[in-house]
């Protein structure tokens, strides 16, 4: 194979950087579209006027039935996810969904198994793996330059609620849930990609205010190792754009993130600004082509949306029980 023939799956907004990323790639070759929105296609041929001229289906199983292709990329409201990611794979086709992978742990284990009965590259849009602060903050990390992790604080603030109003991401039955399965869930894989430690357990308190889903979510778990952690995820930010601030302490020193950038405190030495990142990265697109072509590994594997998924439903069932501790499940059918 010498160009990745890619179908798309949900027109909407985020498809679009999507689409004209791939638009850009030699070796793709985009052959349909899918929406059951007519007003989606409009919308994404202002942004991309040169898809008006690909085919269009309104349903995803017409469009993997009629149209041969290599591979989806899958851009729609999370709980469509996991029958789109199995039909795909059904069809022999490599996945790329955005986030979250799925919204159950069940569902993880399931499109997890299928893709490896398949042979085919199941994978997660999160694109701050391949974003060159968080690879340094890792490759810190995982260097012992800070040590033991020991201590966690991660705080996204954006304002979720009211931008969000009406649409289809405050509507449980489509998102499966609020900003902590949204916007929060590239929080929560950062992080536990970074630290590379596993979540025993979780006590979570979410407030709702009038919708369907979480708005706010306050998240204290702690490691197997023994590090604990505080994720605050505010839905009810002043806006525009997001805030985010992170903290990673260990046994030797600490790393500062503050809306991306940069501070090193390590071994009693005064803190360093790290001010030479590159600011471009590679997207998951580009990546994902490259896998199929044999050229690269997959660098966000259907793994990382498995581990975001167990924190987060084992944060959602604390938080019914009025933030008693929870268990967060690692293995299949576990017991809490």
């Amino acid at each position: 194979m010498d160009k990745v023939r890619m179908g798309l799956i949900g027109c909407g907004g985020n498809m679009g950087g999507h689409l004209r990323r791939l638009m850009d790639m030699n070796d793709v070759e985009i052959v349909a579209l899918t929406d059951p929105n007519e007003a989606s296609f409009e919308r994404l041929f202002t942004r991309v006027p040169e898809a008006q001229e690909l085919p269009r289906f309104m349903d995803h199983k017409e469009m993997l039935d009629s149209v041969e292709m290599d591979a989806v990329e899958i851009s729609t409201p999370h709980t469509l996810h996991f029958e789109q990611i199995m039909d795909s794979l059904d069809k022999g086709l490599h996945v790329l969904t955005e986030k979250p992978m799925v919204c159950s742990v069940e569902h993880a284990f399931e499109v997890m198994d299928k893709a490896d009965d398949a042979g085919k590259i199941l994978m997660v849009s999160y694109q701050r793996h391949l974003a060159p602060t968080f690879r340094f903050i890792r490759n810190q990390i995982q260097a012992g330059e800070i040590g033991d992790v020991q201590f966690i604080q991660a705080m996204q603030d954006q304002h979720w609620y009211e931008n969000q109003q009406g649409k289809w991401r405050q509507v449980h039955a489509l998102s499966g849930g609020g900003q902590l399965n949204d916007s929060g869930s590239h929080l929560l894989d950062v992080v536990l990609w970074m630290i590379d430690e596993t979540p025993h357990t979780v006590s979570a308190m979410m407030d709702n205010f009038d919708t369907e889903v979480d708005i706010n979510s306050a998240l204290t778990i702690k490691f197997e190792n023994g590090a604990l952690a505080n994720f605050s995820v505010v839905g009810t930010g002043p806006g525009p754009g997001m805030w985010e601030d992170l903290t990673i302490w260990g046994s030797k020193g600490a790393i500062y993130s503050r809306n991306g950038k940069v501070t090193c405190k390590y071994g009693g030495k005064p803190a360093v600004e790290i001010d030479d990142l590159p600011s471009r990265f590679e997207s998951p697109d580009q990546n994902f082509v490259d896998a199929i072509l044999g050229r690269d590994e997959i660098q966000i594997p259907p793994s990382c949306g498995l581990r975001v998924i167990q924190l987060t439903e084992a944060a959602w069932e604390s938080a019914e029980k009025g933030g008693q501790p929870v268990r967060v499940k690692t293995a299949r059918n576990e017991k809490k």
